[in-house]
């Protein structure tokens, strides 16, 4: 039988395992935007399938539950876009239900051509219930020089904190580079995990350089990395890092790049959602040890 990341959890002892420190409460990790020195909390949320759950009060009470325990240990990011069926509104419907509460970073794109643009974007900011997005973003590079052009308008005007584009599964990264190079944005968004490493090459450096901030989507591959991983031992030198399990593993891995600002795992389980914060607890693997993670994982 096939052992996943869903069977651990549920079985004996399976509550979240998070690391403790010493006596007093870990503080969670946090990482600055380079364009401002603002910090934003290193773990967030994306919506991707998890969040597009339509009308259905089951399963938008499960988002909600999730959002919840987002925000009661810190929040920051959540991400969404058009693409995701119902997932704005479900965003919005939470918010609301919830109080708007503190220590949201709002993130969506624009996803259609530079003329629609701005009525995506108010489509958008009507099922999220903002007046104001901390981060708009180009997705996927759709018509990216004038959607851009209509984000910096946004940012100038004070109706937009910051811009971005944004890529996805290691493509056109060549595109992004060339963007970051003529009309560096605030924040790029690409698929970056320990197995899908090719932005460590250029991108990555690159974005370090010019002072980008950087949104890691993918970080568990859909699920298939935890769920491949399930059943092995972890090894014991991960005690150095605070690491329990194999999530907060790969999460760790990311968050301890020197460029990357925020990964994005997407969840529709409140423990899952524990268990992706509790990555952003303790101390943080250096050069040696990222380089171990990622033998360790690809030698299994």
């Amino acid at each position: 039988m096939r052992v996943t990341r869903r069977a651990i959890l549920a079985g004996a002892g399976a509550a979240l395992a998070v690391p403790a420190f010493g006596n007093a409460a870990p503080k969670p990790l946090s990482k600055r935007i380079p364009a401002t020195g603002e910090p934003v909390p290193a773990v967030g949320l994306g919506s991707w399938i998890t969040f597009n759950v339509g009308d259905d009060p089951v399963l938008r009470a499960d988002c909600r539950a999730v959002m919840a325990a987002f925000f009661e240990v810190g929040g920051g990011m959540i991400d969404s876009s058009p693409m995701y069926g119902s997932s704005q509104a479900v965003i919005g419907d939470a918010l609301a239900k919830l109080g708007r509460p503190p220590g949201l970073f709002s993130a969506d794109k624009v996803w259609t051509s530079a003329a629609n643009g701005p009525a995506q974007i108010a489509e958008t900011a009507r099922r999220w219930g903002v007046g104001r997005f901390d981060l708009l973003q180009v997705h996927n590079l759709w018509d990216w020089e004038r959607n851009l052009d209509t984000l910096d308008a946004m940012k100038a005007a004070g109706r937009l904190r910051y811009t971005g584009v944004t890529t996805s599964h290691g493509r056109r990264h060549g595109e992004l580079e060339a963007i970051m190079q003529r009309r560096p944005p605030d924040f790029i968004q690409l698929t970056y995990n320990i197995v899908d490493r090719e932005a460590e090459r250029r991108l990555l450096p690159f974005a370090r350089e010019r002072g980008i901030a950087v949104i890691c989507n993918r970080p568990f591959q859909r699920g298939r990395l935890p769920d491949r991983l399930a059943g092995r031992p972890m090894p014991g030198w991960a005690r150095e890092i605070g690491v329990a399990t194999w999530p907060q593993f790969l999460l760790k891995f990311i968050l301890s790049h020197p460029a990357v600002t925020t990964a994005i795992p997407a969840t529709g389980r409140v423990d899952h959602l524990r268990e992706n914060k509790s990555a952003a607890l303790g101390p943080m693997p250096d050069a040696t040890m990222r380089r171990r993670m990622a033998e360790h994982v690809r030698g299994l």
